[in-house]
């Protein structure tokens, strides 16, 4: 059974230092260069609010979205945890910008073959028993690499011992089915740009419960356009016979005078 695997930020212990970014560009072969938001050259980025800084990145989503609306199936969620993208697979429709609840894919607009670029959660490293360029990076121990379960019960963990530092919350656990991604922080969440009215089920599956329900839909409107069809109908047939009716006495009546 392969093991689910994590990474947990912990927002309170990251100094800023952009070493992150850094390791990534190197193990992506990416242009070197700060950046403070995503692009195609950019797999992860920081923002700073206020003195906390704040990793961006694709959340590799347990049940990702990106995947479920690829009409090409360019993305593939592995089970231990990362989401890949096919890019011989892709036709550049770009569904997958637009269904991403975290804005994350970015496009090459400026390439003449382009392709939508994001983080890769370094599955090449993960297949070889190593952690990710950028948790390898952290020199504050800001970001840690592991079993999903275990990151969880962690982060619970540093809440309960000190309360007072962090907020209730582990932003990941619930949020459209969970992701791999899991911060904690001593801000509010909503205070530092994150999305917290996003829902716990997973978006596939909301796009699932309606598709499974088309059989029913057709069939129960089926039945009902038939039945309307069948009132219409009959109401004509007692018309007809009823304008014969009447016809046969107006004949009737015209044959009795002569």
């Amino acid at each position: 059974m392969t093991t689910k695997k994590a990474m947990l930020i912990d927002l309170t212990l990251c100094v800023g230092c952009n070493a992150c970014q850094e390791a990534c560009k190197t193990e992506n072969k990416l242009p070197e260069g700060e950046e403070h938001s995503l692009s195609a050259t950019a797999y992860t980025a920081l923002n700073e609010y206020d003195g906390t800084y704040v990793r961006r990145m694709c959340q590799h989503c347990v049940d990702p979205t990106c995947a479920s609306v690829c009409p090409v199936g360019a993305f593939d969620k592995l089970a231990s945890g990362p989401v890949l993208y096919d890019e011989s697979k892709c036709i550049g429709c770009r569904y997958c910008m637009q269904a991403c609840p975290f804005q994350v894919p970015r496009y090459q607009w400026s390439s003449t073959y382009p392709k939508v670029m994001k983080c890769k959660f370094c599955a090449d490293r993960q297949a070889k028993g190593l952690q990710p360029a950028c948790t390898e990076a952290c020199p504050s121990g800001a970001t840690k690499f592991g079993n999903r379960d275990d990151l969880v019960r962690e982060a619970y963990d540093r809440i309960k011992a000190e309360p007072e530092k962090y907020v209730n919350k582990v932003y990941g656990v619930d949020e459209v089915g969970g992701t791999s991604i899991l911060y904690i922080s001593s801000v509010p969440f909503e205070q530092l740009g994150f999305k917290t009215n996003l829902q716990s089920t997973a978006l596939p599956m909301l796009t699932w419960n309606v598709l499974s329900k088309i059989p029913n839909i057709v069939s129960v409107g089926g039945v009902m356009l038939y039945g309307i069809w069948w009132i219409t109908n009959r109401r004509k047939d007692v018309q007809k016979v009823e304008k014969e009716l009447l016809e046969k006495r107006g004949n009737g009546n015209h044959s009795s005078m002569n």
